[in-house]
């Protein structure tokens, strides 16, 4: 629970604060102090009269009632002071920054619950334990440095590791990354990430709270949760980027399918961000960068302008945009051409604009202007502008703030020269402004943040799928396991994913009868082993029923064959579908290319079921062989609308049908007109009482 104690409390006691300032007890009173606490702050030290200034109690029964207690002990003191505070001192919020709980040893963790137990019997708020604390505009209850700016308009950062955090804000500092809120949870025992974002989203003030929202996670205890205020924020104007640290498996997981090998719990957190519409990040620099991006007017187009006095720079931000599909477009005609007038000889307007390295700060405010004014083309302006060691660009930078401040299109800063021109680069950031010290790094970033979709609708559309008959074949199936290719038929009618017409027998005439009816070329698959190419369980074109008898007759010596499945041979794409159940996150969904392609290239793009029309599009356009299903080369692309259909209609299924643990379908085939299953395979797992029954 979060309470306005915790938020806003009138009176902090530290418990074990003291003069030195070296320890967490002395650092979290000198931030107190130092960060203009408004309220009465008391501590608690036994062998000290004062400390920092402020009259130190001797005992915690000397206090009067307090609002808020910092508790900066050793762990074996803290059940028994939350629990003393709460009864008998009116606390009602805790942070408790001491480490030695759940994280190390079973006693610890009985210490932790102890805790807990007494916060929820009385009524009381939990930051931590092994936290570094919380700051925000009214108090900084944090041991740690650096303190940021604090403003309204800053960044509201939620960390489950206090280190990180700190070095997540040593890398924001440097950007002038300002910020609104810190929450260190640490253990996370009452209040965790997704509970903050919770008290954010069901508290927001369009008019009061900051927009922006940075996360850095280890752990999703409840990714329902976070999924829904999530995206509940950034359809209320929010923007949020996350790290999702500890999600790379050591080795190679076994796995009975193709989804089971490229399937992973980072699958499923890539999922989940897409589906709350988060910006996802893979580094310190890189939430930062984006953090900062969130700050600027939002972009309404993808083509940008690059004002640089030097080359290098200007070529690598370029490449780095085109490489996230982003645009720098070729400026060329008569404006073109003035404003290269108005620079010094040898200068390049083509874009990037090149003002060399003798440009002066009056022509860095022309090319803006240019930029702004007089290429409508433009979205977007990106600045690069240090110093080669021959000027001080104080000048440069004032024009760079005007034209910031009074330009309609968003403008990015990038200073390099951080230690040359150190003191100009500080002024500027002083002003209210960030700074993009590295231009590749932007360029990835911001390509993120463009690709990110938006949040996914809440509500569950069935798109036609018999939810009924599905849950009725559901509970008619008495085995876990996979199912027989009849009942995979069964089940994609029902939720109408089209697929080939085949016959499965172990009776060869009956096979090739079926083949003269369809028509020659066929296909043959074994069935029984589940890699049917890994144990040459398939045959393509056979033409003939003489071919398809010897075909029949070699599958059938294959180990563990059961049958033989005769399809109607189809050409066209091979595509891919997959999903496996992730505890917690529920079913992953995958697509990308089919056939041998999917384990080998691993080029696929996860949704968490259920999908929208809009999310299958973004999985589809995320794909890096996209340009191949849209058409390349004089050939014609796939039936996206229809690929998109059966993602879709395909995650709805899974949604009422949770027995499902794994699914195949690969290939499908597509072309410009139909996308059809060839193959499908799906895994059952019954509850264990269910199953004995």
């Amino acid at each position: 629970m979060i309470n306005r104690q915790l938020l806003h409390p009138e009176s902090i006691v530290v418990i074990g604060g003291s003069n030195n300032v070296h320890k967490p007890g002395g650092a979290i009173v000198r931030n107190l102090v130092q960060g203009g606490y408004r309220g009465t702050l008391r501590v608690v030290n036994p062998k000290e009269d004062e400390i920092q200034g402020i009259k130190a109690f001797h005992d915690a029964r000397e206090l009067p009632p307090t609002e808020m207690a910092i508790l900066v002990v050793a762990a074996r003191f803290c059940p028994d002071y939350v629990e003393y505070l709460a009864a008998e001192k009116e606390v009602k919020a805790f942070i408790i920054i001491s480490a030695g709980f759940g994280e190390e040893t079973q006693e610890g963790a009985e210490r932790e619950q102890q805790i807990l137990d007494s916060c929820n019997r009385h009524g009381c708020a939990l930051i931590g334990p092994n936290c570094i604390g919380m700051m925000n505009d009214w108090y900084h209850g944090v041991f740690t440095k650096p303190i940021p700016r604090l403003r309204p308009e800053g960044v509201d950062f939620i960390s489950g590791s206090g280190a990180t955090a700190v070095f997540i804000l040593e890398s924001a500092v440097i950007k002038g990354l300002p910020f609104n809120s810190v929450w260190s949870i640490g253990n996370g025992k009452q209040i965790g990430i997704e509970d903050v974002l919770q008290h954010m989203d069901e508290n927001f003030d369009p008019e009061r709270d900051s927009r922006i929202k940075l996360l850095y996670i280890e752990n999703i205890s409840n990714p329902d949760k976070l999924l829904y205020h999530a995206g509940s924020l950034i359809r209320k104007g929010c923007h949020i980027a996350a790290i999702k640290a500890g999600s790379s498996e050591s080795g190679s997981r076994a796995a009975s399918s193709h989804t089971g090998a490229i399937a992973s719990s980072d699958s499923a957190v890539e999922a989940l961000f897409r589906k709350a519409g988060i910006v996802r990040c893979y580094s310190r620099e890189e939430l930062t960068t984006v953090g900062c991006i969130f700050t600027l007017p939002s972009l309404t187009g993808k083509n940008f302008a690059i004002v640089t006095h030097a080359g290098g720079p200007g070529v690598m931000l370029t490449d780095a945009l085109s490489k996230g599909g982003l645009n720098v477009p070729h400026i060329a005609g008569p404006m073109a051409e003035e404003l290269k007038s108005k620079l010094f000889q040898g200068a390049s307007v083509a874009n990037p604009i090149d003002i060399l390295a003798t440009g002066t700060a009056e022509q860095l405010g022309i090319a803006i202007d240019y930029c702004e004014e007089k290429f409508p083309e433009i979205d977007a302006i990106f600045v690069i502008f240090g110093t080669p060691g021959l000027v001080r660009p104080y000048e440069a930078y004032n024009i760079l703030d005007g034209k910031i401040r009074k330009g309609k299109k968003p403008i990015f800063p990038i200073l390099p020269s951080v230690h040359t021109a150190g003191p100009e680069v500080a002024e500027f950031l002083q002003k209210g402004h960030v700074n993009f010290s590295d231009e590749v790094t932007l360029a990835n970033c911001l390509a993120r943040v463009m690709n990110t979709p938006l949040p996914a609708p809440p509500e569950v559309n069935l798109f036609g799928v018999d939810v009924p008959r599905i849950r009725d074949i559901m509970t008619g199936i008495k085995e876990s396991g996979y199912i027989s290719p009849n009942l995979v038929r069964e089940i994609f009618s029902c939720a109408g994913i089209p697929m080939v017409p085949e016959l499965v027998s172990d009776q060869k005439e009956e096979l090739i009868a079926f083949a003269e009816k369809m028509g020659y070329p066929v296909v043959a698959k074994v069935v029984g082993p589940i890699h049917k190419s890994d144990v040459g369980g398939v045959a393509l074109n056979i033409r003939s029923k003489e071919h398809l008898a010897l075909e029949f007759n070699r599958m059938m010596k294959i180990r563990d064959a059961k049958a033989v499945m005769v399809q109607k041979m189809l050409q066209g794409t091979e595509l891919f579908i997959g999903a496996k159940y992730e505890s917690r996150f529920g079913h992953v969904v995958l697509c990308g290319l089919g056939g041998i392609f999917v384990e080998v290239l691993k080029d696929v793009s996860s949704g968490l079921a259920p999908l929208s029309m809009s999310e299958a599009e973004s999985m589809i356009h995320s794909l890096k062989a996209y340009k191949i299903l849209r058409g390349t080369r004089g050939q014609k692309g796939i039936n996206e609308h229809k690929y998109q259909e059966i993602i879709v209609k395909l995650s709805t299924l899974l949604r009422f049908a949770t027995e499902i643990k794994e699914l195949d379908i690969n290939p499908l085939l597509a072309d410009e007109d139909e996308v059809i299953a060839v193959d499908a395979r799906i895994c059952i797992e019954k509850p264990q009482t269910e199953a004995l029954q």
